[in-house]
């Protein structure tokens, strides 16, 4: 059994996917599996995974196209590490980051722990500041602002279990650290630089006004909150949203 469970949806990525796989192949921790869900591209996504001739990779092809939290799912079923770990396929780690990160978690005792990661442009050049890993992260306030990123957090799943995405929202990865963090107290900060996030003009990330609707819908419709409360939460997250990128168009 792996340490480490890398979880990956591939579609139509191969414009970046070569440097996320070679980010990957840099780590200098290497007891990983990596289980990349191709989601039906129609590009040589799967060709460039299957150059590479390594037993920790398994490659698992969707029937059919079912978005990026249906591919990372059925990655999760297959996924047999004790730590939990997710890099989209346009994203870059640091040679450190699992060495690092893993060391994080058992010195601190940690369920969950997030790093710093690196704000950049499509040729990892930063564009603003580094994202900070500055506090704790607890269910309450995260439901505010979403500070953990897919590509710089990891957690326990042997304490923990898994945790799957709901499908069909577009907002899927903060439904499912909200859901993670009803199980547990808190989410540790590393405040050290790990990971580079690509900032894509069209990014679904950045465009904060136009799913509102879907962030609202997290809160009314897997939180199960009130009206009244959810658009409370919703004005929140966009407010944050907004302060977390309000540099890039200074």
């Amino acid at each position: 059994m792996p340490e480490v469970s890398i979880i990956t949806p591939v579609f139509n990525s191969s414009k970046f996917l070569e440097q996320t796989i070679g980010s990957v192949f840099s780590q200098t921790f290497t007891d990983w599996e990596w289980i990349i869900t191709d989601d039906s591209s129609s590009d040589d996504s799967v060709e460039m995974i299957q150059k590479f001739n390594d037993s920790r990779i398994k490659l698992i092809i969707a029937a059919k196209n079912g978005g990026a939290g249906h591919a990372r799912n059925l990655s999760l079923e297959k996924a047999s590490g004790r730590f939990i770990t997710f890099l989209d396929a346009d994203d870059f780690w640091e040679p450190n980051f699992l060495e690092e990160m893993v060391s994080f978690m058992n010195k601190e005792n940690a369920e969950l722990a997030y790093s710093n990661y690196a704000r950049c442009d499509e040729n990892l050049n930063p564009v603003i500041e580094d994202f900070k890993a500055d506090k704790e992260v607890t269910f309450n306030n995260l439901l505010k602002t979403c500070r953990l990123s897919l590509l710089s957090s990891m957690y326990d799943s042997s304490r923990v279990g898994k945790e799957f995405f709901p499908e069909g929202s577009k907002r899927e990865d903060h439904v499912m650290w909200l859901n993670l963090l009803k199980k547990i107290p808190v989410g540790k900060p590393f405040p050290k630089t790990m990971a580079k996030y690509r900032m894509h003009a069209a990014s679904i990330s950045r465009r904060k006004t136009n799913i509102i609707k879907d962030q609202y819908l997290v809160y009314k419709d897997y939180m199960n909150f009130s009206t009244l409360k959810s658009m409370y939460y919703t004005g929140n997250w966009a407010l944050n949203g907004f302060m977390k990128y309000s540099k890039l168009f200074n």
